[in-house]
């Protein structure tokens, strides 16, 4: 009933405002429609009329007003706010980054090799460090033992020791035993005392020695150092002679200052330089006569690499020291013989 009256009201309002020269259904034709909301938009009030039913439901009798204002609308889409609706589905995720194939991928090794590298800096310098170390001590212990230094056997002042050097078939032997012809010197040939000791019977450094001499290499020097030492000995008691010439002697620096430490200071050094071409056809001439088991090619060769390498160093050492007396092997022997009696008067003087 209230929806009726509301009509009503509606209509006679209309009509007081018309001129009255229109009819009804032209006035309602001339009215302007009102774009009707949708349902979503329009706030109904919290009232009792919110709860009756729509006007096509209603009873009594309707205006034409009401059948053209309530027709059946379709269901619109709501007016977008900029927002979606909480129907539409949500956008899909983005797509995962593409994946790098393994394959392809390149290993780098400069961190490896920054890592190796440092790593064997380190213990390259622990090495060098321990090295230091360990001659600190040999020389903390050098000094130790200076301090209790080994008296020579033989006095410098009274025994004057010539060491005479020169590569295999240089002439040494030779040489030395016109000077004991001559002078009042002693000759001790360390490759003769070594052979003697190799065929006295009982020695027991007999093999060791045959086995070096064979193979060209160095018997141990206390071996040798010894029997310098008692062949000098003996010298000086038979003879009385202090001057000696130590033929083939010492073959390395080790030697040297061992014997220099035990025996005797060396005055002075007498080197016959020869080339090895010459030598080699003289050690192979005298091997036809000398029986020597060293005499052969083979040999030779290996006393010659043998010499270069340890005994040229003993010569290089004293020559520092300026006391190397330097005689040129290559001519006829009594040439030879000549130079070195010019030379050694120069440096000995009355002593020789």
């Amino acid at each position: 009933m209230a929806a009726t009256v509301s009509g009503r009201q509606a209509w006679r309002q209309l009509m007081r405002s018309s001129t009255g020269t229109l009819a009804p259904s032209s006035l309602l034709r001339s009215t302007p429609q009102r774009r009707q909301l949708p349902s979503s938009f329009v706030k109904r009030p919290a009232s009792a009329s919110s709860q009756a039913r729509p006007l096509s439901t209603r009873s009594g009798p309707s205006s034409p007003l009401s059948h053209q204002n309530h027709k059946p609308v379709a269901q619109q889409r709501p007016y977008s706010t900029g927002l979606q609706s909480h129907n539409t589905p949500p956008p899909p995720p983005p797509p995962p980054p593409p994946r790098r194939n393994k394959g392809n991928q390149q290993i780098k090794f400069w961190p490896f090799l920054i890592v190796i590298a440092l790593g064997s800096g380190g213990y390259v310098l622990l090495i060098n460090q321990r090295k230091e170390m360990s001659a600190a001590k040999a020389a903390k212990a050098n000094a130790a033992n200076n301090t209790n230094t080994t008296i020579p056997a033989f006095d410098p002042t009274e025994v004057t020791v010539i060491f005479v050097l020169g590569g295999p078939g240089a002439g040494k032997g030779t040489q030395c035993s016109r000077l004991v012809r001559d002078y009042p010197l002693a000759h001790l040939s360390a490759g003769d005392l070594l052979r003697g000791e190799q065929d006295r019977p009982g020695s027991q450094y007999g093999q060791l020695i045959k086995d070096c001499i064979k193979n060209g290499e160095i018997v141990p020097m206390e071996v040798t150092i010894a029997l310098l030492e008692n062949a000098m000995r003996e010298t000086i008691a038979m003879t009385g002679r202090k001057t000696f010439l130590i033929d083939g002697f010492p073959r390395k620096m080790d030697q040297a200052f061992k014997f220099e430490e035990v025996v005797c200071p060396a005055k002075l050094v007498l080197f016959y330089d020869c080339p090895e071409s010459v030598m080699e056809k003289r050690l192979l001439e005298r091997g036809k006569t000398s029986g020597r088991a060293d005499d052969n090619a083979e040999s030779i060769r290996k006393r010659f690499r043998t010499f270069v390498e340890t005994s040229m160093p003993v010569v290089t050492h004293y020559e520092k020291e300026g006391k190397v007396v330097k005689v040129d092997s290559t001519a006829e022997v009594d040439e030879v013989y000549r130079e070195t009696q010019k030379k050694l008067k120069e440096v000995l003087g009355d002593k020789l």
